[in-house]
């Protein structure tokens, strides 16, 4: 994190968010094209990402062989499931529903992709960051959370869509339905080990939407550690989305 690599790359990914927002500020095109390039952007970038990382692995026996896609590959971290919600407001019809969707991703896209940017989990998790521009992986994590940027700003400055006050509540509560079912995944995928009934150890836990373990090296050895951190991402969630709707709630205030 932070190596001369990610650096180029974060030059690279924020040069292209400004030069993106620039366009669509000036050329103004109807919100459903804008969603109609990210659809594809989208549909692109996973499967890219997939052949890319799935792998053939032998069996415990050495008899067999197996394709396997890594659990931190599937799509079930919050910018991966924006490509359904991408796809869903794509071709909905218009709708409070819609709007209320439109609303959760305005700043969604915009917050959660931009932590990405500056915290790769690919260099951490999976790749050296030498590995930065001779892996198809980075190139499609790095443009893929760009486009997620651009989308979200857009969603916003395009005046397109009525944002209203009411939507931070609603962006909260879906939100928060992800991040407790969240919850449910990360031990659903774990690797329990029991011994006479008893549960002893766990081998291995998910961490979809980062709500079992930090994204970055600190260990949690307690759970009340646990319930900090989960107190912690919780503040920032209503603080920084907050943020973010501070012009819906001026220009809500100057229509009043």
């Amino acid at each position: 994190m932070f190596s001369i690599n990610h650096i180029i790359w974060l030059f690279i990914s924020f040069s292209l968010i400004i030069a993106g927002v620039y366009y669509l500020k000036k050329n103004n095109p109807p919100l459903r094209s804008v969603l109609t390039f990210a659809c594809v952007v989208a549909a692109v970038s996973e499967l890219i990402k997939t052949f890319s990382v799935i792998s053939l692995v032998p069996s415990s026996t050495g008899n067999n062989m197996h394709i396997y896609l890594e659990l931190e590959h599937v799509p079930l971290h919050l910018c991966s499931i924006q490509i359904i919600l991408i796809f869903f407001v794509r071709f909905a019809r218009e709708s409070k529903f819609r709007d209320a969707i439109l609303a959760f991703m305005y700043p969604t896209c915009t917050v959660g992709a931009t932590f990405s940017l500056f915290i790769p989990t690919i260099f951490i998790d999976i790749y050296d960051p030498s590995q930065a521009f001779i892996h198809p992986h980075p190139y499609q994590y790095f443009l893929y959370h760009v486009m997620l940027i651009v989308l979200g700003l857009y969603i916003l400055i395009s005046n397109q869509v009525d944002i209203r006050p009411k939507h931070y509540i609603t962006t909260m509560g879906i939100l928060g339905i992800f991040a407790f079912l969240s919850l449910y995944f990360n031990s659903m995928v774990a690797s329990p080990v029991y011994r006479d009934g008893e549960l002893i150890s766990v081998d291995y836990v998910g961490n979809f939407l980062f709500t079992y373990e930090p994204p970055i090296d600190i260990p949690l050895t307690e759970i009340w550690h646990w319930y900090l951190y989960l107190g912690i991402i919780i503040s920032l969630a209503f603080g920084l989305i907050a943020l973010f709707y501070i012009p819906v709630f001026i220009k809500n205030k100057k229509q009043k």
